[in-house]
């Protein structure tokens, strides 16, 4: 769904910050406590008044001075980015609040976080090292004293400068690394449970496109994350996408579905396609459904998302599609070229018409979209792709319940960089995909008498697969009797289906 609807939300300091600051008001009330108590102490001995109260003198000049320092450290809290504040020690602002646990976001990054492996730093650092050595000894330095850590630390981001200057000078196979010190903000791993309904590896198409499968064994496969949730229109959406499907060779349809119970309805139409696929049931939690606005797709992009962990997965591409979308098949050739993070001009958004890159001399610098509200990559979902090897080396990625936010925290999580964006869809000048919207209407409700709809006719088994698909259902009592036409007049259904 486009975010370009949803308003900006207000800034958030964590219970640690509040804690901080609290902390530092009572050192300063305490230091006022000590100036009264000097003062006391003076009156009761006149001999030592003058000395005393030159001290007293200057512990009062040190009240503005503290206040001025306090002030200080707070415009620079709500003035400076998160990567500037943690450089200066300042925390890592509204990012990384502790209230934004339950959208999966971590506190800010500490050498004594224990939420963490042992080993988690030493496995982005330490690359060159044979398979199955010990690291027991690594493991026992990490639970040494705050300061033996900090060394360590120091020592690591030695190492990581001298691995880059030295993956630059080789022209080898990079590895992106994940630096704690520049990515203020540290994703939980995903814990979500994943319900399979049914699945199917084989890939039952004869033809796709002008060529046998067997000629395109040699692709990278598309994942393609499809949302979805109990609808009237569902059924007939994720029809007219699997027939764009169809056409798309080497790809594994990720069906998640917002509902508490596998439908065997769906089950079987997936299966019909012939499209290798996964079918699951990932219902968004129930604290977030009176949200206004909710926010929809994001239980299912993350049960997805853990879908591909669990299977260890570091070859393909990643996609997000949504069920109401509209797309070229040309869109497909040039997602699978993703080396890192491609991204391409999505049509119908919001109040632009267009949300997309801007590209200039074949590189992105900057973004067109009409809702931008702090973020950091104003992007709509459909609008980029990521492979799975270069998203395999952030272990914390995640999408948080943040309406409006899922795409840039996504993207956030796995240390996106402007330099490491690939604009496709020529530079950004073509439009792949639309983000096309079918208005949905209430259920439709037919009222029948349950004795007509036996063999007698066809109605009994149209009516019973509408109501599978959630279409339309049959009533006894409620609106207004189904009239059937014939010769252009309209007839009781009772006349024509006794």
């Amino acid at each position: 769904m486009s975010s370009a609807h949803y308003q900006a939300l207000e800034p958030q300091t964590s219970d640690e910050d509040n804690e901080d600051i609290e902390r530092r008001h009572h050192q300063s009330n305490s230091r006022g406590c000590t100036a009264c108590a000097t003062s006391a102490s003076t009156t009761s001995h006149p001999a030592h008044a003058m000395v005393r109260k030159g001290g007293v003198a200057r512990r009062r000049c040190l009240v503005p001075l503290v206040a001025g320092a306090l002030f200080f450290v707070a415009f620079c809290y709500l003035t400076l980015s998160a990567d500037t504040r943690l450089a200066l020690g300042l925390g890592g602002g509204a990012e990384d609040s502790e209230e934004l646990s339950h959208h999966g976001l971590g506190k800010q990054w500490s050498p004594l976080m224990e939420t963490r492996p042992p080993d988690w730093l030493l496995r982005y650092t330490r690359h060159d090292e044979p398979e199955g050595k010990d690291r027991a000894a690594d493991e026992e330095e990490f639970q040494g004293n705050l300061s033996h850590r900090t060394q360590e630390i120091d020592e690591y981001k030695w190492n990581f400068k001298i691995e880059e200057q030295r993956s630059q000078q080789i022209h080898t196979r990079k590895w992106h690394r994940f630096k704690p010190m520049i990515h203020g903000m540290n994703f939980r791993p995903l814990n979500e449970t994943v319900h399979i309904c049914s699945e199917s590896y084989e890939d039952r198409r004869q033809f796709m496109q002008d060529k046998p499968q067997s000629e395109y064994g040699q692709l990278p496969v598309i994942y393609f994350v499809t949302p979805t949730y109990p609808r009237r229109e569902q059924i007939p959406e994720l029809t007219r996408l699997a027939h764009t499907l169809l056409h798309v060779p080497r790809l594994h349809w990720l069906v998640a579905d917002d509902q508490e119970k596998c439908n065997g309805f769906m089950d079987t139409l997936l299966y019909r396609f012939g499209i290798p696929f996964t079918h699951m049931v990932s219902p968004m939690p129930s604290k977030f459904r009176n949200e206004k606005p909710a926010p929809r797709g994001v239980a299912n992009r993350r049960a997805a998302l853990q879908w591909l962990r669990q299977h260890n997965l570091t070859n393909g591409i990643l996609y997000f599609g949504d069920d109401d979308n509209t797309y070229d098949l040309r869109l497909f050739s040039e997602i699978r070229k993703t080396q890192r993070v491609s991204m391409f001009p999505v049509g119908l958004i919001a109040d632009y018409g267009v949300s997309g890159p801007v590209v200039r001399k074949g590189k992105v610098v900057a973004f067109l979209d009409s809702w931008v509200a702090g973020r950091r990559w104003p992007v709509d979902m459909a609008g980029f792709a990521v492979n799975l090897e270069y998203m395999a080396q952030y272990p914390y990625v995640n999408m948080p319940y943040k309406p409006g936010y899922e795409e840039d925290l996504f993207l956030r999580s796995i240390g996106l960089q402007m330099n490491l964006i690939e604009p496709r869809g020529n530079n950004c000048t073509e439009i792949l995909v639309w983000h096309t919207q079918t208005k949905s209407k209430k259920l439709g409700m037919v009222r029948l008498e349950s004795k007509y709809l036996d063999d007698r006719s066809n109605l009994g088994a149209l009516l019973h697969n509408l109501k599978l698909m959630g279409v339309a259902s049959t009533t006894e009592s409620e609106g207004r009797d189904a009239l059937i036409s014939k010769n252009g007049k309209e007839k009781p259904h009772s006349k024509i289906l006794s």
